[in-house]
């Protein structure tokens, strides 16, 4: 093994055949210091071939004799074009636009970008999007966004839920800096344990993922950067408060310890105790609530020696309590009279990451990724229990290099996973340990000019789903000017944390049924699905100004399955699939620049998602085979200025119908169509910037009041056979309205 490591380490060296300019880019300054620009773009004047440079500023980029003139590029920088004859090592200073005589700006950033160059199918959300939205927290970070649905899972906990592909976040891959976190216990809530605050940007990744990430990813991943101390302001406040008395206080605080180290302590706090119960069925319309949430994130910077490293310490406690008007837990608790229910979380999480890229050598880097939490969760709703205890360690070592040239990257490394489990379901506890210990390689052809594939396998050992292969490819070709056509297939391997990923079903009378298949996990067995898709991008110039269209569409198949069957209104089965299980997703999305700082952006999505219940075959519950989706923002001014700026924005989203879960065993008062109807709701944002410190925003959710009626299937008798709080297709409280402010000391 130590002589493939050493060969390995070593390969690139002796590979001179490589036609390359490597070098850094860096921010000017009267010193010459080698302060190094993140994200810088270099690339070939006429040609797509191109690179971004990496957190310390350095980047490697093909060359041929055909290309003469190097574009270097950063935001609020000058924008220098350099002649090149030959491969060589380059170090480039960049001038500030505030230092120059005249500054001329041509174009802005966007705010959600989709690359042309990468195989996988990835959008980038910034923080400038997630800011066009009160963006509380992460599951309400999407409200613009129209690859990921957000809905409601039940009529009394207020959980958002999303979706990707026609399918639920379990099967989503959701990382916290390519770490993966929102998965087990903290399945259900997890969204909303990280605010919104505290991300800088968000990848969102249709499809199978990569294999460096694991093997669990079946629809798609979801990643999440959060703000890193030496880039983030020194202070940064943001207050929020809603008209449901809803209020929200983020507090960033940031600080240089010394040349390498930088500190930031980030605060966040949210509390809601009014009672409101608009539809006067006798429950709170939304849960009363209390969030204290604390992240001490450390990051160390070493650029000479190539080092670069994150700590991160988090503390989240959240209380929620939910139910009838007139619950008292005190006295209530427990009893069959009056129902509630109260949900409360303490988590502890611990993490850290390595990075070391060696300076003569900017292709070669190892990094090491380590995670520890411990996730508590006591609740109960009504008459049910459950509890969960989930102490989960991940650890990954990835390492980078290249074979021959830049145009041949490879990644490998190992993995290793720790998860056990406690729940107590009523009087049912079950425990589980499962470790996993997994090894990987992909592969990646870059030739920017026409052709990217990546191909990535890996091969994990599991103590109870046993030794299993999962292959990952991903293709992007270029037919033509401004394209990217796009195709991937790939596995994914889960268990199903049955409860813990369906807590909606506490909220009850239905019987818990789990027909036992002899499987490990429950006495079920895993859940297996192929992925396979294909998008195509297409830019061009409409009317004179900059438009895209793409066009998606994505199938998975599921070879097993967990099926949660709700067909049975007085009970939910889990079982194993016996037959087909499947989600088709099309997508069609048009962007376009309609004149000078106004942007359209419009979808729409088909979802045609069908399992073979006991039944027979369904269409999944609570699931609109059609979407439509715009959105609309405008700003008085380009982004780089500050000053007496106003940016408008509003999102319409429009559902159509959707199949109930059958009720037609149920009395006749407590019987549900077989479709909801269709609805559109309405969001709208106005921030007004008074200067680079201080902004307010004003905004409304649900704008033109759209109420689902009686969501709650026998609210009047909450402790009959007949009490469902799972049909809920649409908002319960109706129109809501908020505003904020943000105030921010920017880094010296």
């Amino acid at each position: 093994m130590k002589s493939i490591l050493y060969i390995l380490l070593m390969l690139p060296m002796f590979m001179t055949s490589q036609e390359k300019i490597t070098g850094m880019v860096m921010e000017a300054n009267e010193k010459n210091e080698r302060i190094g620009l993140v994200g810088a773009n270099v690339h070939w004047l006429g040609t797509s071939v191109g690179a971004v440079t990496d957190i310390d500023g350095k980047f490697t980029i093909p060359y041929k004799k055909e290309y003469t003139k190097l574009i270097i590029s950063y935001v609020g920088f000058k924008t220098d074009t350099l002649t090149i004859t030959k491969p060589k090592t380059l170090n480039h200073w960049l001038q500030r636009v505030d230092n120059l005589d005249a500054v001329n700006i041509t174009s802005r950033k966007q705010t959600t970008s989709k690359s042309y160059l990468q195989a996988q199918n990835v959008m980038t959300v910034s923080r400038g999007e997630l800011l066009k939205a009160a963006c509380c927290n992460l599951s309400e970070s999407f409200e613009t966004n129209p690859s990921i649905d957000v809905n409601f899972a039940d009529a009394v906990t207020g959980t958002r839920q999303i979706r990707m592909l026609g399918l639920t976040s379990p099967y989503i891959l959701i990382a916290t800096e390519n770490i993966p976190s929102i998965r087990g216990a903290s399945q259900a809530f997890g969204l909303s344990f990280i605010p919104g605050t505290w991300v800088e940007s968000i990848q969102i990744t249709k499809g199978a993922g990569s294999v460096v990430n694991g093997y669990e990813s079946i629809a798609g991943q979801i990643n999440t950067e959060l703000v890193k101390p030496t880039t983030d302001d020194a202070l940064f406040v943001n207050l929020y408060g809603a008209s449901s008395e809803r209020i929200e206080l983020n507090t960033h605080i940031n600080t240089k310890v010394s040349n390498r180290w930088h500190a930031g302590l980030y605060l966040h706090g949210n509390t809601h105790n009014k009672t409101h119960d608009v539809n006067n069925d006798g429950f709170l319309d939304m849960p009363k609530y209390n969030q204290i949430n604390i992240m001490n994130r450390w990051q160390y910077t070493n650029a000479e020696k190539g080092f670069v490293s994150f700590i991160n310490l988090k503390f989240l406690n959240d209380e929620k309590q939910t139910g009838e008007l007139d619950f008292n837990p005190v006295t209530d608790k427990f009893s069959n009279t009056i129902w509630g229910s109260e949900i409360d979380t303490k988590r502890y999480e611990v993490s850290a990451k390595l990075g070391y890229v060696n300076p003569e050598i900017p292709y070669q880097s190892l990094g090491v990724q380590t995670a520890f939490s411990s996730h508590e969760q006591k609740s109960y709703f009504g008459l049910n229990q459950y509890n969960i205890m989930h102490n989960s360690l991940y650890a990954n070592a990835i390492y980078n290099s290249i074979i021959s040239d830049s145009r041949h990257k490879i990644k490998t490394g190992i993995s290793y996973t720790y998860d056990q489990y406690d729940e107590l379901v009523n009087i049912i506890d079950y425990e589980r340990i499962e470790r996993s210990v997994g090894a990987f390689f992909e592969y990646n052809y870059d030739n920017l000019d026409k052709l990217n594939v990546t191909a990535g396998v890996r091969i994990d050992n599991h103590n109870l789903l046993g030794t299993f292969i999962t292959p990952r490819v991903h293709a992007r070709y270029t037919p033509w000017g401004k394209s990217a056509l796009r195709a991937s297939f790939g596995r994914g391997k889960r268990s199903a944390n049955i409860f813990a990923e369906n807590q909606n079903l506490f909220s009850s009378s239905r019987q818990i049924n789990i027909v036992n298949a002899g499987g490990k996990i429950y006495g079920l067995d895993p859940e297996i699905a192929w992925n396979y898709g294909i998008s195509y991008l297409q830019g061009f110039n409409l009317f004179e100004r900059k438009a895209d269209v793409t066009l998606d569409y994505y199938k998975t198949d599921f070879k097993n399955q967990v099926v949660v069957d709700y067909e049975n209104p007085q009970a939910v089965s889990f079982y194993n699939l016996q037959g087909d299980s499947y989600a088709n997703s099309f997508q069609v999305e048009f962007n376009y620049n309609v004149f000078e700082h106004f942007d359209l952006r419009m979808a729409y999505k088909y979802y045609d998602v069908k399992t073979d219940y006991n039944a027979g075959r369904l269409s999944k519950p609570l699931t609109p085979k059609h979407r439509l989706f715009a959105n609309a923002s405008y700003e008085t001014a380009l982004q780089g200025n500050k000053k007496n700026n106003w940016k408008f924005d509003a999102t319409f989203n429009w559902l159509g119908t959707q199949r109930f879960s059958s009720t037609v065993t149920n009395p006749v008062q407590y019987q549900r169509p077989d479709k909801t109807p269709t609805l559109g709701t309405l969001n709208a944002q106005v921030t007004k910037v008074f200067s680079s410190k201080f902004e307010v925003y004003l905004g409304g959710e649900n704008i033109t009041n759209v109420r689902q009626p009686n969501p709650i299937v026998s609210a009047d008798n909450p402790f009959g056979a007949n009490f469902d709080t799972n049909f809920v297709y649409g908002p319960i409280f109706g129109s809501l309205y908020y505003a904020g402010l943000r105030f921010r000391i920017p880094a010296i």
